[in-house]
């Protein structure tokens, strides 16, 4: 093992493992270290993985396309892997149920300045792609055990918008894996049930970490990729107080359910925006359905103080909640007395948009508050932070002057100012999530 590696990355989720690969890539010796067994165990492994492009910023969907062509290019990009294989990258559509929300201009705004391919589907396209559909508006979403949650609805949806790229990622943890196997064959190693405990500092800049152990590792450069526990990270480096946006830890619970036997869902089934509904869903192995939510305002939201001690099954409230929506779109839908699904935390910023950043602490690097929307953009993600962390490193001071990143596939220049710790709350996120 290697306890001099030029940056410490803290986390070996599918953020971390990106930055180690991409930072290999540049010469750069690095170690991951992770509180958990293995690569993407954590919070990863229970990503839902979609792939979509409907982002309210225009910052966010150049990125999230950019990193389709990632996903599209995964074998070539990772290189040679284990006898596992590669993670697949599923394009099976993704469509936006429509109701006259104007979000729903600014989507096909962005999508025509960035030339993402999309379709505008009437009510009667819909009927025809979705016949186990039930089309009607159910806006705004209601608790469940509001008295008018099983009400028939009047107003019938607008229509949809198709993206044809869209899709989602088969096997989160298998992804992140191949990204742990490419930094490893550039160098980059990796120490797993290791937690860390202090985040060390001298001479006015990080220098290195201490481990539950005591072991002592020192390195100019330590990045915070940890996921729901980025908080408590941030807190043992002293840079919280300096960040305008911060991170805290949300429970979240995704369940799985049967597809009407009459409709192949895992293949003629696309994945679903259902914000008019208050969820999204997808195919999931074996002719399933896969729901969560999409944040409605109606539901509370559980923060969890202790990322380490949190109710970890399922509750039956949100289980009801988001699968008697989907009931509620697809009436054919039978609901089984027993729950499945996956329970799990997202790491959510202020705004629910990441912080991808420097800190107040020279050295120490932020990839955080990812809000359970940046799986899909993993791969630049860590071609954005290490083209960061060389900048800086190399003396630009991103605060002052922001990083430009020319990304790979689309050529699209990114200001990663973007993401800075010290924006604004930026009033133009849409704060919801899928997968």
């Amino acid at each position: 093992m290697n306890h001099k590696p030029d940056a410490i990355i803290i986390g070996s989720g599918i953020i971390g493992c990106a930055i180690a690969f991409e930072l290999t890539k540049r010469g750069y010796k690095t170690l991951n270290v992770d509180k958990l067994p293995t690569a993407g165990f954590g919070s990863t492994s229970n990503s839902c993985a979609i792939v979509r492009f409907h982002y309210s910023t225009l910052d966010g969907a150049q990125m999230a396309f950019e990193n389709y062509f990632y996903w599209k290019d995964w074998p070539n990009y990772i290189g040679a892997v284990d006898n596992r294989g590669y993670a697949k990258f599923v394009e099976c559509g993704f469509v936006i149920f429509r109701n006259n929300d104007p979000s729903e201009q600014n989507f096909l705004d962005l999508f025509a300045q960035i030339g993402i391919d999309y379709e505008e589907w009437s009510l009667e396209e819909l009927r025809e792609k979705f016949p186990i559909g039930d089309l009607h508006s159910f806006w705004p979403p209601q608790p469940v055990d509001d008295e008018t949650f099983w009400e028939d609805p009047a107003k019938p949806l607008t229509g949809g918008i198709y993206n044809p790229q869209g899709g989602y990622v088969n096997d989160p943890q298998l992804a992140t894996t191949n990204l742990m196997q490419a930094a490893q064959r550039n160098g980059g190693e990796f120490l797993f049930n290791a937690e860390v405990v202090d985040v060390r500092q001298g001479n006015g800049r990080v220098s290195g970490i201490t481990l539950s152990d005591g072991t002592q590792i020192d390195a100019p450069v330590v990045v915070n990729a940890a996921g729901p526990h980025s908080f408590i990270i941030n807190r043992l480096a002293g840079v919280e107080d300096g960040m305008k946006i911060k991170t805290n830890a949300l429970r979240r619970e995704v369940h799985h359910v049967a597809s009407p036997k009459r409709f192949n869902f895992n293949q003629d089934g696309f994945v679903f925006s259902d914000a008019d509904n208050g969820i999204y869903f997808r195919p999931e192995t074996g002719n399933n359905i896969l729901v969560g939510s999409a944040d409605p305002a109606c539901d509370p939201k559980e923060w969890v103080e202790n990322p380490d001690e949190y109710q970890s099954q399922l509750t039956d409230q949100l289980w009801k909640t988001q699968v008697y929506r989907l009931a509620r779109r697809i009436p054919e839908l039978e609901i089984p007395t027993k729950p499945s699904g996956i329970v799990s935390m997202y790491d959510v910023s202020s705004d629910w948009i990441p912080v991808y950043d420097q800190s107040d602490l020279p050295g120490f690097y932020l990839a955080v508050g990812t809000s359970g929307n940046q799986f899909k953009n993993a791969a630049g993600a860590g071609h954005l932070m290490a083209t960061l962390i060389d900048a800086v490193e190399k003396g630009q001071n991103h605060d002052v002057d922001p990083v430009q990143v020319t990304m790979p596939y689309t050529g699209v220049v990114l200001n990663a100012g973007f993401y800075s710790r010290l924006r604004e709350y930026n009033t133009e996120s849409s704060h919801t999530v899928m997968g």
